[in-house]
């Protein structure tokens, strides 16, 4: 529950610092004296976005600080998880800087807004005014009978298959665009395939083949030209070889005069010695020459359709063609691998949808089966309030569709009076009946829920007199349970409070500015009794205020 909170430089506010009972907590205050402001700084510390505007003094930071007994409610496993430091009285805190900056902690440990926000939903609910209307919203109304018929494990099961459904549902949509996109492009990518395989072409094929074109298109000049080589080789009279020999003669018999004439003549032997090689190599090469005019047609053939599918392709290599043949390849395969993958995924749908049914089935039963009991309990808490021939009807249809939460339709029914036809809940009932009815889902939901704390702001809006008074006893037997907070304008739900806080506004100062004071049982006295006659405090107001306190 809360146990403090302080404001520091937010809104009208300087400073405020104050201590709440366990029980009911009264607020009221004049229109406009800034009670709305403290509902405001709640939820800035439970993770409301931050404004630059809320600060008072533009030049100083400010400070929002709630302290809350958790000891009782299980949290731990949320710390744990959260990497933060468990504390039964856990600090939460929010600063906004001059800058615009906004920090939020939790036990001292910077956090972010989101687990501020997730921790909020285990500490705090606050019903603003135009909270009333949500009752009319059928996710709401759903909810209430979930809460109260204990369905969170199934709903949780559900929304669990239900993630996993949709899940599957997208990746077959995804499969079946794409087998729908590939069957189109099937044909075209199979024919493309069939080329590719049908030219058998290989890695380093088209170097190969080049190089033996132009071997074979320049056989004869290729022929020629060993002819001639070897014949200015081998010439009995001035082949170089000859003449070789005759240099070699000259210089072998000067050879053993000086080293240097030895050197030149064995260069000159060794130049005899390559040079035979060489002839040798060219009558080899000659005999190898061979005019092979079919073999020339296959490779020039082969080529030419080598160039051909590079240039339908756009590359320049069979490593890229061979890089596209694997990706057709793939293509073409994958259409057939398809049809198998989206078979998986109908059959799973199918079992995701039984599975689905069946909880949304159990859900609408456990609803159907605490309709009659809420009903009734509701009409035993408005009764007293003013609406004693007040009935409702919760008509649950199932749809075909799956729901975030089940597959319900929910119609809430409302009749205020004997004899008059049910009507749509947010058609029929008047904004008094609203807040009456709220007050009574919540007095329910108080037994069935594990929040510490509720704030009522003016949800006795629209009522008066003996009906207050008794909205103001329903506040207070909830608080024996858990920790109500109520902002009222009416006399008989402040006489209830435990303690009462009074918010008003003070101009003296050069700025205006909200105080927030615990009022003392004097003090209660002539609040309650400006609340019941006005400005003017008469005597019977005293009284009366007296009597309200017992």
């Amino acid at each position: 529950m809360l146990i403090h909170l302080s404001i520091k430089n937010y809104a009208l506010i300087a400073f405020s610092s104050i201590d709440f009972s366990n029980q009911l907590s009264i607020i009221t205050g004049e229109t406009g004296a800034g009670k709305s402001i403290l509902l405001d700084a709640l939820g800035l510390v439970l993770g409301k976005r931050a404004d630059l505007n809320a600060l008072r003094d533009k030049e100083n930071k400010c400070v929002v600080e709630a302290h809350f007994e958790i000891s009782n409610y299980n949290l731990s496993n949320f710390f744990e998880e959260n990497d933060l430091d468990f504390d039964a009285t856990t600090v939460l805190r929010r600063e906004i800087l001059p800058s615009g900056k906004s920090r939020a902690f939790v036990n001292d440990s910077p956090v972010t807004l989101a687990v501020l926000q997730e921790l909020g939903t285990f500490l705090l609910d606050i019903h603003s005014q135009h909270q009333t209307q949500d009752l009319s919203n059928e996710n709401q109304q759903i909810q209430i009978l979930d809460v109260i018929g204990n369905n969170q494990n199934l709903i949780l099961d559900y929304q669990t298959e239900l993630t996993n459904y949709k899940a599957n549902k997208k990746k077959l949509i995804e499969l079946q665009e794409e087998q729908k996109a590939l069957s189109k492009e099937q044909d075209y990518n199979s024919f493309l395939l069939e080329e590719l395989l049908a030219a058998d072409l290989k890695l380093g094929e088209q170097e190969i083949l080049e190089s033996e074109l132009e071997k074979l298109s320049n056989v004869e000049f290729v022929h020629e030209q060993f002819e001639k080589s070897t014949a200015i080789l081998s010439d009995e009279q001035y082949g170089v070889i000859n003449l070789l020999k005759e240099l070699k003669t000259s210089l072998q018999k000067v050879s053993p005069i000086d080293t240097a004439y030895h050197e030149l003549f064995e260069r000159v032997q060794s130049a005899e010695i390559e040079l035979k090689d060489v002839l040798d190599e060219v009558e080899n090469q000659t005999e190898k020459l061979i005019k092979d005019p079919v073999q020339l047609e296959l490779i020039n053939g082969k080529l030419q359709q080598i160039y051909a599918l590079q240039k339908k392709h756009y590359v320049n290599s069979i490593d890229e063609l061979l890089i596209i043949q694997d990706e057709l390849n793939a293509k073409v395969f994958k259409v057939e691998g398809l049809s198998e993958a989206i078979e998986k995924l109908v059959q799973a749908e199918l079992i995701f949808e039984s599975k689905l049914n069946d909880l949304a089935n159990q859900i609408h039963q456990k609803r159907m089966e605490i309709i009659p009991s809420l009903i009734e309990e509701i009409k035993a808490i408005i009764n007293p309030l003013g609406m004693p021939n007040a009935n409702f009807k919760f008509e649950l249809t199932p749809t075909d569709k799956f729901l975030s939460n089940g597959k319900d339709h929910i119609e809430w029914l409302f009749s205020a009076n004997k004899g008059t036809d049910f009507g749509i809940l947010k058609k029929t009932a008047s904004g008094g009946e609203m807040s009456r009815i709220m007050l009574a889902i919540k007095a329910i939901l108080a037994k069935y829920s594990n929040l510490p704390t509720i704030i009522f702001d003016e949800i006795d809006t629209g009522v008066s007199g003996d009906v207050a008074n008794k909205m103001g006893e329903i506040m207070k037997e909830m608080s024996q349970n858990m920790q109500v907070m109520a902002i009222t304008h009416l006399p008989q739900v402040a006489s209830k409070g435990h303690q009462h806080f009074k918010v008003s506004k003070d101009h003296n100062s050069d700025q205006t500015v909200s105080e927030i004071k615990l009022l003392s049982k004097e003090d209660r006295i002539k609040e309650i009794a400006q609340m019941l006659s006005g400005e003017n405090i008469t005597d019977s107001a005293i009284s009366h205020a007296k009597e309200l306190l017992n």
